[in-house]
């Protein structure tokens, strides 16, 4: 009971701390961290608490000059809960879909939305556990990931492909300029993505599998960022650059030195700064191309 007690009072504080400004984001997460026991566990309680929905993301989007706030839009019969962030800057900017872990929408991919929006995206992130309630009503992580892999494939697909209709009817974005990126579960999805929307420009992919098929009916362009001791998904990078060449499509990946996969998460502990940054560049260089 006293250590339930201790957890809940280190939360209380560290939350405090991060409100007035004390501690950094970071801090917070490491608090957190420390408090629940796991990564995912902390991340978790944000999502279910609210305070990744009203507190982080209040601080955050000011602290990196964007707008920022939860939406939703309809995807056949569901509606789907979604992040949406946005340049304070006027006119129509280009649009990017931002695919999540198979833990669900968390502070770290509501983060690098509002990383896209500073860099002038509106960056749309869905949470694809909605159908069932959303990350925030997960219990635990094992929880979150169990339902993940119940989702039905097309499912996740659809509610990815009315994401976009949704950005490409948003009154900030060109609707000629879509984007698509994705992390671990997601970035298969990213790359499957777009096999299935004409309409996406560019899509990018983090230590995420390739689709099986479907090449020929790319449209846009792929780039790919793969972990060197991720030797499952990365070892695939060959196959799928010889697919790709075999349809005429356009395909680039690059392979971190020393990395495993997650790399590029600054807030777990498979981290690694040098190659994070070095791919963020990367992608926003291959965006604008």
């Amino acid at each position: 009971m006293d250590d339930v007690t201790n957890s809940q009072d280190q939360i209380r504080q560290s939350v405090e701390s991060y409100r007035l400004g004390t501690i950094s984001r970071r801090d917070l997460l490491r608090a957190l961290i420390t408090a629940t026991g796991s990564y995912a566990t902390a991340h978790l309680f944000l999502e279910s608490s609210g305070l990744a929905q009203s507190v982080v993301s209040q601080r955050e989007a000011e602290a990196a000059n964007v707008n920022a706030e939860s939406v939703e839009y309809p995807s056949d019969n569901a509606t789907i809960q979604a992040y949406l962030a946005r340049p304070k800057t006027s006119g129509k900017h280009p649009g990017i879909v931002v695919i999540h872990e198979n833990r669900g929408l968390n502070e770290h991919i509501r983060d690098i939305a509002r990383r896209f929006a500073a860099e002038g995206y509106v960056a749309l992130a869905p949470d694809l556990l909605s159908r069932v309630g959303g990350t925030g009503a997960m219990k635990t992580p094992a929880d979150a990931t169990e339902a993940i892999n119940k989702l039905p494939l097309f499912d996740t697909l659809d509610d990815l492909k009315a994401g976009l209709d949704y950005l490409g009817k948003h009154a900030e974005v060109d609707s000629a300029k879509l984007n698509s990126i994705g992390f671990c579960w997601g970035g298969w999805r990213s790359f499957t993505l777009a096999t299935m929307a004409p309409n996406l420009t560019h899509a990018v992919v983090f230590y995420g599998s390739s689709p099986d098929t479907g090449f020929e009916r790319i449209r846009g362009k792929v780039l790919a960022h793969y972990a060197e001791w991720d030797y499952r998904i990365t070892g695939n990078a060959l196959w799928t650059e010889e697919q790709m060449k075999k349809a005429g499509k356009s395909y680039q990946y690059h392979v971190y030195p020393q990395t495993e996969h997650a790399f590029f998460n600054d807030t777990g502990p498979r981290h690694v700064p040098d190659a994070s940054k070095l791919a963020w560049q990367r992608t926003l260089d291959f965006l604008r191309q």
